[in-house]
């Protein structure tokens, strides 16, 4: 097998931002940010927008799209395309 070939396997800590928990695990993802760890050590960071923490489908529970309200502020922001004339 060949050397300095693979990626540095290392600690690193991921925060879910929408949910705020963080989890420690180990990833060979890069990144510049830091964070200190409940143990007194700084590990690596890495923000992830969704993750078991937060998803509905581990937590049980379901949000409510609005997508009739974005609809609806499309068609005030630029009109119904079905009425305008061309």
């Amino acid at each position: 097998m060949r050397s300095d070939i693979h990626p540095v396997y290392r600690p690193v800590v991921f925060r879910d931002r929408a949910a705020g928990a963080t989890f420690l695990t180990r990833s060979t993802a890069r990144t510049s940010r830091t964070i200190e760890w409940t143990d007194g050590s700084t590990y690596p960071l890495i923000d992830v927008e969704v993750s078991s923490a937060g998803h509905p489908f581990y937590t049980g529970a379901s949000r409510v799209v609005d997508t009739a309200g974005r609809v609806e502020r499309f068609r005030r922001r630029y009109g119904d395309p079905a009425t305008t004339v061309r």
